[in-house]
């Protein structure tokens, strides 16, 4: 078994508590579908937000909808870079896994799919 990542992103169209909740559980429940996890496979999540959003950390979603409690969970603000995508939230999921990094499903919803137009959803 290896230490393997995938990474996701999404948007959300307003800085309110209900998109940035439900935006990253939808990620997060995504990543966990797509790539077919138990949560025991789950060794830690790094969300980042961009700057234009501050009503709650999405780390929260992960606890409080999708009910994971048992995995490690840190928030940070994404550096701001002129130009760039607004109201995303990014994540990188560490997990333990026999895949292959080319098993592995990133996931981009909303507006950040132009983030990685080389991968498909």
């Amino acid at each position: 078994m290896k230490v393997l990542a995938i990474r996701g992103a999404t948007t959300v169209n307003s800085n309110t508590k209900k998109e940035i909740l439900e935006e990253s559980a939808l990620l997060i429940q995504k990543i966990i579908e797509e790539n077919f996890l138990d949560t025991d496979d789950m060794i830690s999540i790094c969300f980042t937000m961009t700057r234009d959003l501050d009503k709650i950390y999405p780390a929260v979603a992960v606890r409080e909808i999708l009910d994971i409690t048992d995995v490690p969970l840190l928030n940070f603000e994404e550096k701001y870079i002129e130009g760039s995508l607004q109201k995303c939230i990014r994540v990188l999921v560490h997990i333990n896994s026999n895949k292959t990094k080319s098993d592995i499903k990133h996931i981009y919803l909303n507006n950040a799919k132009s983030l990685r137009t080389d991968l498909t959803n």
